[in-house]
Parts: C-alpha cells; sequence; structure tokens
C-alpha cells in the first residue's frame, strides 16, 4: 500500500435511537465521508491523502466527527458545507479549520460541555 501524507477517518457510527450517546451516521456520517473523499481526489489528493469511514470515534456529542492524522487534528459538528473548507484549508495548505476544531478539553472527558 501506498505512503500517504494524511488520513482522514470520519465516524459513520450509527446506534439505535434509544442509546443513551448520539451517533454520526443518522447525522450525515456517511455523507460527509463520501464528499471528503470525493473532494480530496477533486483536489488532485488521491494518492497523498486517505480518506476512510470509521467506527465510534468516542466523540458521540461533538457528531459527526473527524479527525486528521498524522496532525491528530480533531473536527466536531461538521455539516456537508465544511468539507471544501477542511480540503482547501488543511489538506492542501496544511492550515486546520480552526472554527472545526474540538478543543483539547472536549476530547476524551467527562467534563465537556458538549456531554450530557
Amino acid at each position: 500500500m501506498a505512503k500517504f501524507d494524511r488520513h482522514v477517518f470520519v465516524c459513520s457510527n450509527e446506534r439505535l435511537e434509544s442509546a443513551a450517546r448520539p451517533s454520526c451516521r443518522p447525522r450525515g456520517g456517511k455523507q460527509l465521508k463520501d464528499a471528503m473523499k470525493e473532494a480530496a481526489r477533486a483536489a488532485g489528493l488521491k494518492n497523498s491523502v486517505r480518506v476512510n469511514d470509521a467506527g465510534c470515534l468516542d466523540q458521540c456529542e461533538h457528531g459527526p466527527v473527524m479527525v486528521v492524522y498524522p496532525e491528530a487534528v480533531w473536527y466536531g459538528f461538521v455539516n456537508l458545507e465544511d468539507v471544501q473548507e477542511i480540503v482547501t484549508e488543511h489538506l492542501v495548505n496544511g492550515r486546520p479549520v480552526e472554527r472545526l476544531r474540538l478543543a483539547d478539553s472536549c476530547l476524551n472527558t467527562a467534563q465537556c460541555p458538549h456531554r450530557t
């Protein structure tokens, strides 16, 4: 397999509606992955950026979420209108989109204000 400069994981996990926590797929996770993949390809990044579905990334209250490696930049509350900005600014120009970036204080903590 070819080496990629960046790897984007987009949560497309789906839980039952009765689950205690929300999930990303019903909030557009699958469509986001498809749009990210297409936008990355259109930007000429097919051989340098890999976009994949991910199971639960455990950031359910921030969904839909995605993470870009190797920088470990987490994006939350992403919608289809944000895809081109993430591709252009982050994947092409190397500048994370700060307005969508999840605060470190919200990652893997029970104290995040988004958790209920």
